[in-house]
């Protein structure tokens, strides 16, 4: 599994470029000024490091990604299972579930993940 890291700023950066892509760079600049308050040369130095890492790339002033955004969540949930509960799914149910309630809608919707699961 490649490693990609993001802190709360990258994170933040990438959304736009998910919610907007493809995104020509300089729209990109201006949307990091409205939203994050950005100079120019911060969003330019940010989006080269996330080119560097393989999540976006930017062609000819265009920028893509090369994860999606569901992909690259799922990346970083299977990271932090593996990491903090020895890969154990269970494991980090119980955890997860030993302080926040599921509501019987969440319930069901993990029984039919589950049902589909095995059903292949």
């Amino acid at each position: 599994m490649k490693d990609y890291q993001l802190g709360v700023i990258e994170s933040r950066f990438a959304d736009i470029i998910w919610e907007n892509e493809p995104i020509h760079s300089s729209t990109l600049a201006k949307k990091s000024e409205e939203e994050l308050h950005w100079k120019k040369s911060t969003t330019y130095t940010v989006l080269k490091r996330l080119c560097d890492k393989g999540i976006f790339q930017n062609v000819k002033g265009t920028v893509t990604s090369l994860v999606s955004r569901q992909e690259f969540y799922s990346l970083q949930s299977e990271k932090f299972v593996e990491e903090t509960f020895d890969g154990s799914l269970p494991a980090f149910l119980v955890a997860f579930t030993s302080r926040k309630k599921l509501t019987p809608k969440e319930v069901a919707e993990l029984r039919k993940m589950v049902e589909e699961y095995e059903e292949g």
